[in-house]
């Protein structure tokens, strides 16, 4: 059938394409379904949406994803993709062979699967898990889809942590340790999902951080290191699209964990890697054992794809730094680097530094850069690089003007920080949209406070929004205190 298109805004990132219910009918689709679309030279897949609202009879919408398919084509059914029943295999937890996860890798990347399906895949994953070679052939695809960087030889090294511990924000620190030591780190991070800053939000408040690979290696030339969004290139674009699914059903499955950072490390040219795998109450991973398998995964994977992993095992069961949201997590790296702030984010910092620099060869201490001032000096240098401001102070960074602090409602002992629930607060109070907004902690797990003791402010840029934050806080308890013989039996 011949069809006019029209560019249809409906805010979806699939290629969607909207279909009058009479056309639809004769041509045979139902929703979800894909179609070919004839364009020129060109066949494009779309997947089916029905409206009579917004497209008229004989007029095929095309979203934003398809907005460079103009004027008159031709439309016919496309036949499903041999990777649904690959997803059904996964489902009903038989293991998939190498094809078949290239299949659905590919298909991921060219949009040939529905929003349903893709679910079906990360509930497949999620629900039976994945073996390790199902890991390492998933790794390899995922890879092998997306662009990569090269830098022409010697260590590439690279840091990344599984997530899940608010505060955590660690890797503005390693990353001027590492390159103020000589050595070549070029530094993709993400932007917040769920909780109140990533490292990419806590960056923008220093400086850009969207750059193009070429822009990325003039950074790195330059500086030895870069601090940017990845998701601004196309390193393994299959997980970005594979988050997006998993995020609405808030899951985050350990073998796909592992596929997505290693195939964005190996896709960044690394060849020296340092894991942050936390542990603890309230982290994504909650004991020990369950810490140890998943550094021996990440192992094995890494090997396959000839990196070398070096996993450190944290404890993750409260918040590491004081600043919950973008600008107090600046302020707490600053603080660092100018050789003060939070004792816990500078000495984890230190040990996950001097990994690095053990594996690639290099005799010197993280914490002599530190000391020294080489490590605030490369910072400086990398954010300037960046088109940000190299005297940047931490007078300069406010936290947001409405703010409120929440006392202890009793004498006792600090138990529990939970990491969940602090990300949750920031986020209400305005994290990480408003970079100003967020938590500052005045405690850590084993404090003894009296009753009106300071627990944490709260900062909003809006009032509305600290009211909701205030709401939260009378509904939940982000950190407990519990009287001494209480907090004992707890700790037994």
């Amino acid at each position: 059938m011949e069809f006019t298109t029209e560019e249809i805004d409906i805010g979806t990132q699939t290629p969607t394409v909207l279909l009058n219910s009479t056309d639809a009918s004769e041509l045979g689709v139902h929703p979800l379904d894909r179609i070919w679309i004839r364009h020129g030279d060109r066949v494009i897949t779309g997947i089916v949406e029905i409206t009579d609202e917004l497209v008229h009879s004989g007029v095929l919408g095309v979203t934003q994803p398809l907005g460079h398919i103009t004027g008159d084509v031709e439309v016919s059914i496309a036949p499903r993709p041999d990777s649904v029943a690959y997803l059904t295999k996964k489902l009903n937890d038989i293991e998939l062979e190498m094809n078949e996860i290239d299949a659905i890798v590919r298909d991921i990347n060219q949009d040939r699967l529905n929003d349903v399906e893709l679910s079906a895949f990360v509930s497949g994953v999620y629900a039976n898990g994945l073996s390790r070679e199902e890991m390492m052939c998933l790794t390899t695809c995922m890879v092998n889809v997306g662009e990569t960087i090269e830098w022409g030889g010697g260590s590439i090294v690279d840091k990344h942590s599984i997530g899940g511990v608010a505060g955590n924000r660690v890797t503005p620190i390693v990353v001027p340790i590492v390159a103020a030591a000589g050595l070549t780190i070029p530094k993709t991070s993400s932007r917040a999902v769920t909780s109140a800053a990533g490292t990419a939000d806590t960056m923008e408040v220093f400086c850009d951080v969207e750059f193009s690979v070429k822009e990325i290696k003039a950074i790195v030339d330059e500086t030895n290191g870069c601090m940017v969004w990845g998701g601004a290139v196309n390193l393994s674009p299959v997980d970005d699209k594979i988050i997006r699914a998993e995020t609405p059903l808030s899951l985050d499955p350990p073998g796909q964990v592992i596929a997505s950072v290693l195939s964005k490390k190996k896709s960044a040219g690394a060849t020296h890697v340092v894991i942050d795998i936390p542990y603890g109450e309230g982290a994504k991973v909650e004991s020990l054992p369950e810490a140890r398998e998943m550094a021996e995964d990440f192992s094995r994977v890494g090997k396959n794809l000839g990196l070398k992993i070096d996993c450190a095992i944290t404890r993750g069961e409260q918040p590491i730094g004081r600043g919950i949201g973008p600008v107090l997590e600046a302020r707490d790296v600053l603080s660092v680097l100018e050789g003060a702030g939070p004792r816990n984010l500078r000495v984890k910092s230190e040990r996950l530094a001097q990994v690095l620099l053990d594996a690639a060869g290099v005799d010197k201490t993280a914490a002599d850069l530190i000391e020294t001032g080489q490590a605030d000096s490369k910072f400086r240098e990398i954010i300037s690089t960046q088109n940000g401001d190299p005297d940047i102070s931490l007078e300069s960074l406010d936290p947001g003007t409405y703010d409120s602090r929440i006392p202890a409602n009793q004498n006792g002992v600090v138990t529990h920080i939970d990491n969940r629930q602090v990300n949750e607060l920031a986020r209400r109070a305005g994290a990480p949209k408003d970079l100003q907004a967020g938590v500052s902690l005045h405690c850590r797990v084993g404090d003894e406070l009296q009753s009106g003791d300071d627990l944490f402010t709260i900062y909003a840029e809006k009032e509305e929004k600290l009211e909701q934050a205030l709401l939260f806080v009378d509904d939940e308890k982000p950190v407990r205190v519990l009287p001494p013989n209480e907090a004992l039996i707890e700790q037994m």
